[in-house]
């Protein structure tokens, strides 16, 4: 394996944490460890976001960065006579991206190795194999012989079943693959904004914040805007990658490498105009590339801070990403460092004034 640098170490320590919606812990417990020596204040809210307060300014406005620590993965739902897992889907899944694939069931008495297995096509009658296998009809087996042995192992209903994957430099080092980047990638910028803010002027009190359960339902974002009261916020997430073959840009137009996407319009908001031209003249300041996207399906953690309160100016800047909600996905690091420059740039410039125009011009 290529030694990996100081950010690539926390890249991996962020992907390989196993964190799917509800038991984040382990995710959160990397971000506080990597997140905490840039803030002022660590909390919590009562679902167990985790939110790093940094103050430049006491009274000036309050800036959000919201990357969320959960991942898309599975919870077993009960165990067969024969030791066989089922299981529930926890975040979207597409089927023909999870059978063969080996996965880690986190239990009590520690991690147990499985893979999601189903009838073989061998045996099934010619049209039935033309048709991808319903998850509904899909296992999880973890080589045991029974119910009682899968038992003593400490498998029981209710425990997180997380992808496997490990965290991969490829020959092009600036292309990362890598598990749970939807959206460990997100909590990576917030920490690092933090970082580039630690000896820098900036007029307002920034919170890098690591919201629990987006995947479900945007639910640590509603929970952890309503203790913070931001008034301007960011969601920091992944998109679609539209570079890959089969893919045309009707469909989706942002190419790995080109900058950060900000975007325009997803199923959960429209992006605030104001926060979207501010940003992207500040980028155009700095000769910093971006993209734009807009996405008909699916939204990101703004569109549950963005309805707070009276509401929150928001925006949404992602990754571009190929192969999401799947056991390994693929960014460039390019992009990450440059989505960082921006949001750091932007909340250098984000004044008690300045908030006041974008939000009522």
């Amino acid at each position: 394996m290529k030694k990996l640098d100081e950010t690539l170490t926390m890249l991996k320590d962020l992907t390989d944490a196993k964190g799917v919606p509800g038991n984040e812990r382990e995710a959160r417990d990397v971000m506080k460890r990597y997140i905490e020596p840039f803030a002022d204040e660590m909390t919590t809210d009562n679902l167990g976001s985790l939110i790093a307060k940094k103050v430049g300014d006491e009274n000036g406005p309050k800036i959000m960065v919201a990357g969320h620590l959960d991942e898309v993965g599975f919870m077993v739902t009960q165990i067969d006579s024969k030791g066989f897992l089922r299981f529930q889907t926890v975040g979207g899944w597409w089927s023909q991206v999870m059978l063969a694939q080996r996965v880690t069931i986190v239990t009590n008495k520690g991690d147990v190795t499985g893979v999601i297995g189903s009838k073989p096509p061998h045996i099934l009658p010619p049209e039935a194999r033309k048709k991808p296998v319903d998850i509904k009809d899909m296992f999880i087996d973890i080589g045991a012989s029974s119910r009682e042995e899968a038992q003593e192992w400490g498998v029981k209903p209710g425990d997180m079943v997380v992808p496997y994957f490990e965290f991969t430099v490829m020959n092009n080092e600036k292309m990362l693959l890598a598990k749970a980047w939807d959206n460990r990638i997100g909590c990576a910028i917030a920490i690092d904004v933090l970082k580039n803010l630690k000896n820098e002027k900036h007029p307002n009190i920034v919170y890098g914040v690591g919201t629990v359960q987006e995947e479900v339902g945007l639910r640590g974002a509603r929970t952890s805007a309503a203790k913070i009261q931001p008034d301007i916020a960011f969601g920091v997430d992944v998109g679609i990658a539209g570079d890959t073959p089969g893919v045309s840009e009707k469909e989706a137009q942002s190419k790995m490498g080109e900058g950060p996407q900000i975007i325009l319009y997803d199923a959960s908001m429209v992006s605030h105009k104001g926060l979207r031209d501010f940003v992207t003249d500040t980028a155009d300041e700095h000769s910093i590339p971006y993209q734009f996207d807009a996405i008909a399906g699916g939204g990101t953690d703004s569109g549950a801070i963005h309805l707070t309160a009276n509401g929150v100016p928001a925006l949404s800047i992602t990754i571009a990403t190929r192969y999401i909600h799947s056991h390994a996905a693929m960014l460039h690091r390019d992009d990450y460092e440059n989505a960082v420059k921006l949001i750091t740039e932007v909340i250098k410039k984000l004044d008690r004034d300045t908030v006041a125009k974008i939000t009522f011009d």
